[in-house]
């Protein structure tokens, strides 16, 4: 496709190589491979690449497309200027500054709350609203997984055994058993989530 050159290259910034690793990160955390997007949002693989290596500029609307695929906001990809250059950003995440993934028709919120999603260890926090739950089918990764519940209740199944956990409560996974989250009460629930990377 014509529109899929290197488009611009003389407007390329430092946020277009910034945003592009941020996208490579999500998709492979999510296990999304470069085809697949590529289809979804009808942009060729070359191009694709070209925008995760920053080396191809990303229009407003190309990037709403990939958030859109991804799970995300579009202002997920962007950190305000005063902390862009800040070498704090590497190790630390501030309580306002947290890239968020808000998950629409099942009540539920996750945080990412490592500096980067490229990591051996991620960690996340997920914010369930009352009845909200991870979804409609259970869940199951590969590699072990802990999470320790901040506040709120937490109906946590395992395979068939089904658990009420209350804060201050945690508990571990092997990756073995397929689970399922939901909050059975009133109030949100927050789970502190701590896995291993690429596998999210």
């Amino acid at each position: 496709m014509l529109d899929e050159k290197i488009e611009n290259d003389q407007d390329l910034t430092p946020g277009d190589l910034h945003i592009g690793r941020q996208i490579r990160d999500l998709r492979k955390a999510q296990r999304i491979t470069l085809a697949t997007l590529a289809k979804k949002i009808n942009k060729s693989v070359g191009y694709l690449s070209q925008v995760e290596r920053g080396v191809s500029s990303l229009p407003i609307g190309v990037l709403q497309s990939i958030s859109k695929v991804l799970g995300v906001r579009t202002s997920w990809f962007f950190h305000p200027d005063e902390t862009a250059t800040n070498e704090e950003s590497q190790y630390i995440v501030r309580a306002n500054h947290r890239r968020t993934m808000a998950f629409s028709g099942i009540g539920a919120q996750e945080e990412l709350l490592s500096p980067r999603l490229s990591g051996q260890l991620l960690l996340i926090m997920t914010r369930l609203e009352p009845g909200g739950s991870g979804g409609e089918t259970p869940r199951q990764r590969k590699g072990e997984e802990a999470g320790y519940i901040e506040a709120g209740t937490l109906e946590l199944t395992i395979g068939d055994q089904t658990f009420l956990l209350e804060a201050g409560d945690s508990f571990s996974l092997t990756g073995d058993e397929p689970h399922w989250i939901r909050n059975p009460g009133e109030a949100e629930t927050r789970i502190v989530w701590v896995m291993s990377g690429g596998e999210y």
